[in-house]
């Protein structure tokens, strides 16, 4: 009776746990909150006060005072602070659930494919520690392959490449199961890194985190054609310290991500390499579906296709896909609990 009480009050959560955005996906409802992974932390001696979390602490990165820092306390697909990530995922369950504090929702999270049983213990832990009654993982390009709508639990090959903030998840998904997958620590923050260290490099520049993702989403490009994209971008002179404005085009900013978008390559051709023949055959048939905030990245579809000679198509919205699969996951909690991770 007690638990029927507490289902009617709070409602099960699905949460997409990302590098760099954290999706809510509220059952019932659908995607209800899309904010940044940033928590803005004023330091006083030991202890740490949050000030602020999701698109207000975004804001304040590069622009804090010494004594409050704006962090990602994600990094690479994993937890990189304990501590700040339950307050984060804590303020965003309040948030969905208007500020009730003693809701306590059962939680589908996903996580990268390639992360330690300790890693998906501690993401296992926020969760509890934020207030999750239940906490169920599932892995990030199980997750895109249901949100892209796939036929997973078809004996046919569905090939994912879910290219993220922190990570690329490559995979190979049939009969329910994860037959070969790859992940990477190489996805849209190295993409935005190569930006940073080109521009520093090339015009002794210097430009924060932000500015080289605006770069990315504007001019970015894998195969620019003639005229080239430009823009106008502001940042540090490292010689003479002063701020000043200089213009940059696609082709550069081509060659500048050239070895990111190179190992992301390589990641896909190796779990070509390594799947069973006659799931590459089906391959051959279906293509490759892409996912995740990279899958933007103008003309990476027809870069990849040239590439490995497959048909290559982007999901219908790459941004939600995980968040979307591990709500259909919770839609569908006990059908779907075999594809669940143990931890």
């Amino acid at each position: 009776m007690l638990s029927k009480i507490f289902q009617w009050f709070c409602k099960d959560l699905a949460i997409d746990l990302g590098t760099a955005n954290t999706l809510i996906y509220l059952r019932g409802k659908g995607i209800i909150l899309t904010e940044p992974s940033v928590v803005a932390v004023k330091e006083d001696g030991r202890y740490k006060k949050v000030l602020a979390v999701g698109e207000e602490a975004k804001k304040m990165l590069g622009k804090t005072p010494v004594n409050i820092k704006a962090v990602r306390p994600l990094r690479e697909g994993v937890i990189a602070d304990f501590e700040i990530t339950e307050a984060m995922i804590k303020y965003f369950i309040q948030k969905v659930h208007n500020r009730g504090y003693f809701v306590k929702p059962r939680i589908v999270i996903s996580v990268p494919s390639g992360t330690t049983q300790v890693e998906r213990r501690a993401v296992k832990e926020s969760a509890e520690g934020a207030g999750a009654r239940e906490v169920y993982l599932i892995e990030e390009p199980m997750a895109a392959a249901i949100g892209a709508g796939l036929p997973i639990t078809e004996p046919l090959a569905n090939m994912i490449v879910d290219i993220g903030g922190g990570t690329t998840e490559v995979a190979i998904i049939s009969l329910g199961g994860i037959v070969v997958s790859h992940s990477i620590k190489i996805a849209g923050d190295k993409i935005d890194e190569a930006i940073i260290h080109y521009i520093k490099r090339k015009y002794n520049l210097l430009i924060g985190e932000t500015t080289a993702e605006e770069i990315k989403i504007k001019i970015g490009n894998v195969l620019p054609g003639e005229p080239f994209e430009t823009m106008e971008i502001k940042g540090r002179d490292l010689i003479t310290g002063i701020p000043k404005t200089i213009t940059v085009s696609s082709k550069e900013i081509q060659e500048a991500i050239k070895e990111p978008i190179e190992l992301i390559l390589q990641a896909i051709k190796q779990v070509l390499e390594e799947a069973p023949p006659e799931l590459a055959a089906d391959i051959v048939d279906k293509g490759i579906v892409l996912s995740g905030g990279g899958a933007l990245l103008k003309n990476l579809d027809k870069l990849i296709s040239q590439e490995t000679g497959l048909s290559v198509k982007i999901a219908e919205n790459p941004l939600t896909c995980v968040a979307l699969g591990a709500g259909k996951v919770l839609d569908e909690i006990d059908i779907l609990k075999e594809i669940m991770i143990e931890v």
